[in-house]
């Protein structure tokens, strides 16, 4: 085997050489590969790939065009633990973002808790514009916040991320394919998927999807069974679930997509607590969905069911507790192991409080603390990837 020494090298005319065949490289230092912001990814390269991810702080591989890029490396708990509240502790992260402030306006704060704990929530950072009825979704390193009501009578087609490791503002994504409020969104680890909503005048049945490692404007993905908003969402790594929500007719419907695809949803069953639940929050981890909480037509009003499916089968809702008080339209945030669901609308007025649950479990819900204020229609997402990572 030849071999060759050298502390700098390079082509004739710029650039750097070709190497063929058995490469080894045995510098008892170390080896400095290509770096860069995610903006600077290129945008298509051979697959395997690799560079350093300074808004990471990962390597990070290319798999291919329909994959795109893919951290390859990642310290447990990075930055996470050291704060307030929760946050004393360490481990997978939920991040609560915007929503509706009873008898005030929509909201830009964005909440944090570390989910294994209990607690208080703390100031993450704001988005970009107060939104309400947004859709929120993500991966172990990245938060998707999509659409949104900016202003009231105003769907947005807005789209920002954060960086679940650290602290800061939300930033730009691109924009939704139709702007719309009271939309949904679920994801695995590569695609977010935004689920129909609200485009004034009426409901909608369209679903988008984007790569969560980029950024840019959403494609169509398919349609909804039927057009709807306020649905509870959640997902496995290959498959993602759509329960309820308000709709012309009933709102006992659960459809299934599979998220790696596009076309239109299948039917998965029906809400097995609640015949009509107009706008319940859902959550998982990879295995167990549930749907928490939600409205019905007076006199019922306010519910504090929970029900849960199976995500790989197909079939009914089954009983599975009680949350601590009546609401709808909150926000969720999973480990593989806990759910939390954070404030929602109590009617006359917004909740400042965050539920769990264990998922393997049944029972009812227990308190895990409070957010920083009350809030209803808002988002949230994990580090734990909606309890898939």
């Amino acid at each position: 085997m030849s071999e060759f020494q050298s502390s700098n090298f390079k082509k004739e005319n710029g650039g750097t050489p070709d190497l063929l065949g058995k490469t080894e490289l045995t510098s008892p230092y170390f080896f400095v590969p290509p770096s860069g912001t995610t903006a600077e990814r290129p945008v298509s390269c051979a697959a395997g790939t690799l560079r350093f991810n300074t808004d990471y702080g990962t390597l990070e591989v290319y798999r291919g065009d329909t994959i795109g890029w893919e951290q390859i490396q990642r310290r447990e708990s990075q930055y996470l633990g050291g704060g307030t509240g929760s946050n004393t502790g360490t481990g997978v992260r939920g991040i609560f973002s915007g929503g509706y402030l009873q008898g005030s306006n929509d909201q830009a704060g964005i909440d944090f808790i570390t989910i294994s704990t209990l607690g208080n929530s703390q100031d993450f950072g704001d988005m970009s514009d107060a939104r309400r009825g947004l859709g929120g979704s993500g991966s172990e390193t990245r938060g998707i916040f999509t659409g949104g009501d900016a202003s009231p009578g105003n769907p947005s087609n807005r789209m920002g991320h954060v960086t679940i490791a650290s602290l800061g503002n939300e930033t730009d994504f691109g924009n939704l394919t139709v702007g719309r409020e009271s939309g949904s969104a679920l994801s695995d680890s590569i695609r977010t998927v935004h689920i129909a909503g609200y485009a004034a005048p009426a409901n909608v049945n369209i679903m988008d999807f984007i790569s969560i490692a980029g950024l840019g404007d959403a494609k169509d993905f398919g349609d909804l069974s039927t057009v709807r908003s306020n649905t509870a969402t959640f997902s496995s790594t290959t498959r993602g679930v759509i329960a309820g929500g308000e709709q012309p007719s009933s709102a006992n419907a659960i459809d299934f997509i599979t998220i790696r695809t596009t076309g239109n949803s299948t039917s998965f069953g029906n809400l097995g607590v609640s015949s009509y639940n107009t706008s319940p929050t859902g959550s998982s981890n990879s295995t167990r969905g549930f749907i928490l909480g939600g409205s019905s037509p007076s006199p019922i009003g306010r519910l504090n069911t929970i029900e849960f499916v199976t995500i790989a089968t197909t079939g009914n809702g089954i009983d599975f507790g009680d949350l601590t008080q009546k609401r709808s339209v909150g926000a969720d945030a999973a480990s593989k192991t806990r759910i939390t669901l954070a404030g929602g609308n109590t009617d006359p007025a917004s909740s400042v409080v965050i539920d769990f649950v264990e998922i393997a479990t049944t029972g009812n819900a227990l308190d895990f603390g409070d957010l920083s204020y009350s809030r209803f229609s808002g988002a949230g997402t994990s580090s734990g990837h909606g309890g898939l990572g």
